[in-house]
């Protein structure tokens, strides 16, 4: 008994169980998923843009926090009222076009190499999951819409009283579940420094590359411009796998319109787009524990989409990265390390 009580008042001890704790904590909520991991998004990348700009204004920052939410509520009202029909409307066309690629059998040799490229099962699994979960999100959209008004009003909430909350948490540092307390700040802290981050990181460049495409599809020629945006602004959002599966549909639509000098055109720019991507946003928006490998980006984003959905293809790399951070793997070699080859080399 004395052995098991040394055991768990290990530092290391204690905070895989809580860890664990936590996980099943969070499973046995995972019917309100949806409303934690939106309401944490939201207050992440929201906080940040009012510390972006508490930096340029000199204003109060409360009145930072109402300016910001009045300017998103209106935006997202102006939205509802005026453009969803329009943008549901050219998702479903999109939908039609593609299904329309797929049922109409192809008599061109190279378009059946690539319909049984793209009908292969992972590719498929993708394609059909996020086709499914677009028209899911249209035709359940008032389930939708209330949970990213419930997110947004919790997240306006904590930006509001954010030091009041700091301090009132910090009450617990001195009371009986202080243990708990100090594992459960360690790690919430490693998971705003990494999912946060790389969240962010993610959302910058899903704009980013949104804004180019639809300068690209524009002078291309594409119709539906509107859905085609959302579109690529989702896949976006997943490392890598995302331009395969946004590049799928919009080659499809490109040899509609304009046949095979409109993909090339298309593979081109795209081509351009992600290197920018890669090259330029990549290394100055991730840090170096989130430059994976590309075999391990891919076996990640498969294992999450098998468990988590599509919130899988979103959430998995961060969730890995967080992960990883947890267990201190990083790309740096030690400072002893080195010394220690050094001293041998000059000896």
């Amino acid at each position: 008994m004395d052995v098991i009580i040394e055991l768990l008042r290990r530092k290391e001890v204690k905070r895989v169980i809580i860890f664990a704790l936590i996980i099943i904590l969070l499973f046995s909520v995972r019917s309100m998923m949806n409303l934690i991991l939106l309401t944490f998004i939201f207050s992440f990348l929201l906080n940040r843009l009012v510390e972006f700009t508490a930096k340029g204004i000199r204003l109060n920052r409360k009145l930072i926090v109402m300016m910001i939410y009045t300017f998103i509520v209106g935006v997202l009202a102006i939205v509802v009222v005026k453009y969803l029909p329009l943008i549901s409307f050219e998702i479903s066309q999109l939908v039609k076009q593609i299904k329309n690629f797929f049922t109409h059998p192809q008599e061109n040799p190279l378009l059946g190499v690539i319909d049984s490229f793209i009908s292969g099962d992972q590719i498929k699994a993708y394609v059909d999951n996020g086709v499914s979960f677009l028209l899911k999100s249209f035709s359940d959209i008032s389930k939708i819409s209330i949970q990213v008004f419930i997110a947004l009003i919790l997240s306006l909430f904590f930006l509001l009283e954010k030091p009041r909350l700091i301090e009132f948490t910090s009450k617990f540092k001195n009371s009986k579940i202080a243990p708990f307390y100090y594992e459960i700040e360690f790690f919430g802290k490693k998971f705003s420094r990494t999912f946060g981050k790389v969240i962010e990181a993610q959302f910058i460049i899903a704009l980013v590359n949104t804004f180019l495409s639809v300068i690209v599809l524009m002078i291309l020629g594409y119709p539906q411009i509107i859905g085609l945006s959302i579109m690529i602004f989702f896949c976006g959002l997943i490392p890598v796998a995302g331009v395969i599966i946004s590049l799928i549909p919009l080659s499809i639509i490109g040899f509609t319109i304009g046949g095979y000098l409109t993909v090339v055109y298309l593979l081109i720019a795209i081509t351009v787009i992600h290197a920018i991507e890669a090259y330029i946003l990549n290394p100055k928006l991730m840090s170096s524990k989130t430059d994976l490998p590309v075999f391990y980006t891919f076996v990640v984003l498969i294992f999450s989409q098998n468990f988590f959905g599509v919130w899988g293809l979103i959430i998995g790399i961060p969730v890995f990265v967080f992960l990883l951070d947890i267990l201190d793997v990083t790309d740096k070699e030690p400072q002893q390390t080195i010394a220690t080859s050094k001293d041998k080399l000059d000896g």
